[in-house]
């Protein structure tokens, strides 16, 4: 039995601002029939703050060859995902990452190479558009896996002592924000749990309940030394993807360095300016301009 399931069921219905509503929407319909649902997720969420920010969302499709038809942007996402991309609607500006059905339920599991698809759905998110119950399902499923992703990982590195779900909740965001090239604060994966620690007690109690219940066929059993080895790996593919991602993002994402820039300066309180050479040549712009951020610290 899930105890999750109906928590994250009821928090996805959760309302939110009209605006985010119609621009989900308006995404949705640009895909057609291959939109299956769209996810409304991160800072923007939690803050309620919408004017002058970069809303995050992720869109569910179907396949990637419905909703690309014969491109090269199916194999992008396949071999990388997801493709992100800018959008604008009424006034706000988002990002827009795209994954299908498949690869969200894959990449929410232990399974998953990286941490950067679970580690965001262990957190708070709302369905803010959805085709049909058959879909909504699908979503609720996927994302119920992420909490115990986190746990079955992080439980083994927090040692004997028993553990209340949010100093697990604060370990486990700790290490993911360990495994990826990330412009917050040392304190973010901290301040993430205690802007609504009843809410993380809550998601966390549940998440071991269905631990207990779940078989043990289906149960990631790591000792310490191998979940230290897997975090390893994640680090280390984190970071990797994190580049490839920018690189990839140079083909997909108009002005994707900008954002990038944005998004230190924003989260890391520096004042970094990009100059017109990496707009031209954005790839290029990035690899001399990530080392420079992170020795100064700007990113880790």
């Amino acid at each position: 039995m899930s105890y999750i399931k109906p928590l994250i069921e009821a928090e996805l219905a959760e309302s939110v601002e009209p605006r985010v509503s119609a621009f989900a929407a308006s995404i949705a319909a640009q895909y057609g029939d291959a939109s299956r649902a769209v996810l409304f997720y991160g800072s923007c969420l939690r803050t309620t703050e919408l004017e002058g920010q970069m809303l995050d969302f992720y869109l569910i499709v179907s396949s990637y060859e419905e909703a690309y038809g014969k491109s090269w942007l199916v194999r992008a996402n396949k071999l990388l995902p997801p493709n992100v991309f800018p959008a604008e609607h009424d006034g706000l500006v988002a990002k827009i990452a795209v994954l299908s059905e498949d690869d969200f339920h894959r990449l929410n599991g232990s399974e998953a190479s990286a941490v950067s698809v679970w580690a965001r759905f262990a957190q708070p998110s709302r369905l803010v558009w959805c085709a049909d119950k058959a879909a909504q399902d699908r979503t609720v499923t996927a994302i119920a896996r992420a909490p115990i992703t986190l746990f079955e990982l992080a439980l083994p590195v927090l040692g004997i002592p028993p553990q209340t779900p949010t100093r697990i909740f604060h370990r486990g965001f700790e290490l993911t924000y360990g495994a990826e090239l990330r412009a917050e604060r040392a304190n973010r994966p901290g301040s993430v749990v205690d802007a609504d620690p009843d809410r993380y007690q809550r998601f966390g109690l549940a998440t071991m309940a269905t631990m207990q219940d779940q078989d043990p066929s289906e149960a990631l059993d790591l000792s310490f030394d191998e979940a230290e080895k897997r975090w390893k790996k994640l680090r280390r593919n984190g970071k990797l993807l994190t580049l490839a991602r920018l690189a990839k993002a140079s083909g997909t994402y108009a002005g994707g360095i900008d954002y990038l820039a944005w998004k230190i300066n924003r989260h890391a309180g520096t004042d970094y300016v990009i100059k017109p050479w990496q707009r031209k040549w954005p790839i290029l712009g990035a690899v001399t301009m990530l080392p420079r951020l992170i020795v100064g610290g700007a990113i880790k």
